[in-house]
């Protein structure tokens, strides 16, 4: 896609102060979208650390099969299962269905979901409907609002995050961080200066549960203490080894050499999933594991390293926007399926019990957490 690098700019005004809106940003999302149907945008050489965690067989495991719970309490609601369909999209015409396939997948099972950030409806009403129909499916689903950290700090404030919530009737609201993500779009909001005390502004605000979030890079010890300072609760690690918002860029700017190669540096750059995960958990936050979640096996070990929920978001996207809700609900199944096998196998007749479930830790992720100590 042919870009001049100048973005074509429109002053609004936005809570009492002039802002200047770029029409980009629905492009943007567009592209992402498209980005991530057809290229691949995952982790090349750095997993989230799966690979490098074993369960601990039980050839006794004295339980029934048939009656192991795969409930879980978190965010104030208890689901079916311990899966979030993580955010994804909105903010653009073609991410309308994308939502709605979500947001029945999520009624089917009773698993919350998470709107992509909302910051381009905030930007243009007409937009809003292409978050408001995960809701408009149901008025009953457990919907999380979405807005990027990079907004509070340029000047969002209590009526914005009002509107995000009520755009959705939100029971939750997730702030990501991104970073990585912003320096590497020529669009990139730099200026992260005194984004915990706006975290910390949003928290005293809110009547819902507030969740901070990374977007695939993962959240270090130093990130996790912080956090906690100012009483954070629950935590979304996204960590590295799943989608790539690096690799996304880079195949975004391929008609600008220079930034496609810096994207290109740092396709693998993060902490593995299953780090970040450990750790939070350890540190007593309420965990949502993510980054590279693909099977069964990954959430019951996600779990057993102390996480809550765990969310989903690429493996969901190519039926979700080609409307194929049987193949939706297939997945979703087959993840059922090998979580619970995950249960039966180490004597786990429910989630809590599973996240005390017997296990080893190898390699490179052995290394980091004997490291972090």
């Amino acid at each position: 896609m042919k870009d001049s690098g100048v973005a074509k700019k429109i002053n609004l005004y936005h809570t009492g102060s002039v802002i200047e809106i770029s029409k980009e940003t629905v492009n943007r999302k567009l592209e992402h979208l498209r980005i991530c149907l057809e290229k691949n945008i995952e982790f090349k050489s750095k997993t989230p650390g799966f690979d490098e965690v074993e369960l601990i067989h039980n050839a006794l495991p004295e339980i029934n099969y048939e009656n192991i719970d795969l409930r879980t309490n978190f965010l104030g609601k208890r689901f079916d299962f311990p899966i979030l369909i993580n955010a994804m999209t909105g903010g653009h015409p073609e991410s309308k269905k994308v939502n709605k396939m979500l947001a029945q997948l999520a009624m089917n099972f009773d698993i919350p979901i998470e709107v992509g950030s909302q910051r381009a409806a905030l930007e243009n009403s007409e937009l809003k409907e292409t978050y408001r129909i995960v809701r408009d499916v149901s008025s009953e689903i457990f919907v999380i609002g979405n807005i990027g950290s990079a907004q509070l700090v340029s000047g969002y404030d209590n009526k914005d995050i009002e509107k995000v919530i009520g755009m959705i009737d939100a029971n939750a609201l997730a702030i990501h961080l991104n970073p990585l993500h912003e320096i590497l779009q020529r669009e990139g909001n730099l200026n992260f200066q005194n984004l915990l005390e706006a975290i910390k502004r949003i928290l005293k605000q809110l009547h819902i549960p507030l969740i901070v979030k990374e977007t695939g890079n993962g959240m270090s010890k130093k990130d996790l203490s912080l956090l906690k300072s100012i009483g954070i609760e629950y935590v979304d690690v996204g960590g590295a080894g799943g989608t790539s918002w690096a690799a996304i860029e880079s195949f975004r700017h391929e008609d600008d050499y220079e930034m496609a190669e810096v994207a290109k540096a740092f396709w693998d750059w993060g902490i593995p999933t299953i780090i970040s995960t450990t750790i939070a958990a350890k540190m007593g936050f309420r965990v949502i594991s993510s980054g590279g979640i693909r099977t069964g096996i990954d959430i019951a070990k996600a779990i057993a390293c102390g996480a809550g929920m765990t969310g989903i978001a690429l493996p969901f996207l190519k039926n979700a926007y080609n409307e194929n809700f049987g193949g939706l609900v297939s997945q979703i199944n087959i993840l059922i399926k090998e979580l619970k096998a995950c249960m039966f196998l180490t004597k786990s007749a429910n989630i809590d019990e599973l996240k005390s479930a017997e296990k080893i830790f190898f390699g490179k992720i052995k290394q980091w957490i004997e490291a972090i100590k």
